[in-house]
């Protein structure tokens, strides 16, 4: 019998390919799927930072206990002297009621081990003065119910106090009654509803005549300009292929436009652009091809012509470079050999140059179609997205949902149409377009 030696632990060529995969995989989950999975959790919130009462993603009631512990230091000192100051016994008698009851909540509020630690640390800042940075120190979950109840009860009695003000005869009286109403309805803000509307804000957007705008005009920016791009990229791709004295100093220069900053094109072509000053606006209006010099800047039809013209300028080099690099792996016996069977330039382009750039092409289209999907920054310097949102892209309305109007909620829901949106294009690209239409021509 043989020996049989021992071998080690190997793992099959199977296994050592989802080994090699596994690291990309989790890259492209922290990397990418994370932000997106965040975006959607925010997207469920009615999150505004500049609405103190929907500043925190809640999926329970929450109360601010920082303004609460402030405003009920007050309360207490308020409703004593309204109750030795009325006019009334009857009015008397309601403060009375008043203060009991709100004393009632609060001290089944702080009932609770946590909460009540909390108000005694808050308690010594606001003594001295100290304003409540730790997020966790000043919100306190609360029971639906409770809470509730306390908000509603703090709201009625608000309203009764409101009602003793209008009904008194004293000024001073009156405005007594009316500060301790309108103390009583700041404490009720403080109790915070829970913000979790689940997926209200997608079927608001669903019915956006702004946001379709905004997705037409990308869908249109991204279609014409791409096409314009692929065919003069193409045209100065074959240019610049060809051996000729200076190429490399064509080559160089045709890679300018793509190599400045888009913010600082996008501001160079709004000068251009001027109806006052703009060259190329005076010259276009000269050549008759637009009505007028300020059409460019102040119409929707001119403000979408202007982006995509100056996106073409822009990206053309890089399309040109996409294909350039397919070019250069063409051999040039192909060429020669078709020149011998008889085949003219047009035929060689046709049967050879295209079926070969296949993957070329496929990468070009498919790296400038997200790009231009996702445009924001060409569009936002240079029209801002006007005039009247006729060349506001979705990524722009985005942008301004998030940051200027500080909606995070809907502004994620923008976010992950965007997302989406980018995931079936590229779908349809690498499934659809890989697979069929090249295929005939391929073979």
């Amino acid at each position: 019998m043989k020996n049989k030696k021992k071998r080690g632990f190997q793992l099959s060529e199977k296994q050592l390919g989802y080994a090699m995969v596994i690291p990309s995989l989790i890259l492209v989950i922290v990397v990418v799927l994370w932000p997106v999975a965040q975006s959607f959790y925010n997207s469920l919130f009615d999150y505004r930072l500049n609405d103190p009462a929907r500043s925190q993603l809640m999926l329970s009631a929450t109360i601010d206990l920082e303004r609460y512990v402030d405003n009920h230091f007050y309360i207490e000192g308020q409703l004593d002297s309204l109750a030795g100051s009325a006019d009334s016994e009857e009015n008397a008698e309601t403060v009375k009621e008043i203060q009991q009851d709100i004393e009632s909540y609060h001290s089944e509020l702080i009932s609770d081990e946590e909460i009540n630690t909390k108000v005694e640390k808050i308690d010594e800042l606001l003594m001295n003065f100290t304003p409540v940075r730790d997020s966790e120190l000043k919100y306190s979950k609360l029971d639906n119910d409770f809470a509730k109840d306390y908000r509603e009860a703090l709201e009625s009695h608000s309203a009764e106090l409101t009602a003793i003000a209008e009904a008194s005869g004293d000024e001073q009286t009156s405005q007594a009654f009316q500060q301790t109403s309108d103390l009583l309805a700041s404490t009720a803000g403080n109790i915070l509803k829970s913000n979790f509307i689940g997926l209200e804000n997608y079927g608001k957007y669903m019915k956006d005549q702004r946001m379709w705008k905004a997705m037409g005009n990308t869908a249109f920016f991204t279609v014409v300009s791409v096409a314009f791009e692929l065919v003069l990229g193409l045209a100065v791709a074959l240019l610049i292929n060809r051996a000729f004295k200076g190429r490399g100093i064509i080559r160089a220069s045709v890679l300018i436009p793509w190599a400045i900053p888009t913010a600082v094109a996008a501001m160079m072509w709004g000068f251009l652009y001027d109806g006052q000053s703009g060259i190329v606006a005076h010259y276009l209006e000269v050549l008759n091809v637009i009505p007028g010099a300020s059409w460019l800047l102040s119409t929707s039809d001119g403000g979408m012509f202007s982006i995509i013209l100056a996106d073409v300028w822009k990206t053309t080099p890089y399309m040109a470079l996409l294909l350039l690099a397919g070019l250069q792996t063409i051999p040039g016996s192909l060429y020669e050999a078709s020149s011998v069977d008889g085949a003219n330039k047009v035929q060689q382009f046709w049967r050879i140059t295209l079926p070969l750039l296949k993957s070329s092409i496929l990468v070009a289209l498919l790296f400038r179609t997200l790009d231009a999907f996702r445009v924001f920054d060409l569009i936002y310097v240079l029209t801002g997205g006007g005039p009247a949102n006729a060349t506001e892209s979705i990524s722009v309305y985005a942008y301004k949902t998030l940051f200027a109007q500080q909606n995070f909620g809907e502004g994620s829901v923008l976010s992950v149409i965007v997302f989406l949106s980018v995931a079936v294009i590229s779908f349809i690209y690498v499934k659809l377009i890989g697979s069929d239409l090249f295929a005939g021509r391929a073979k």
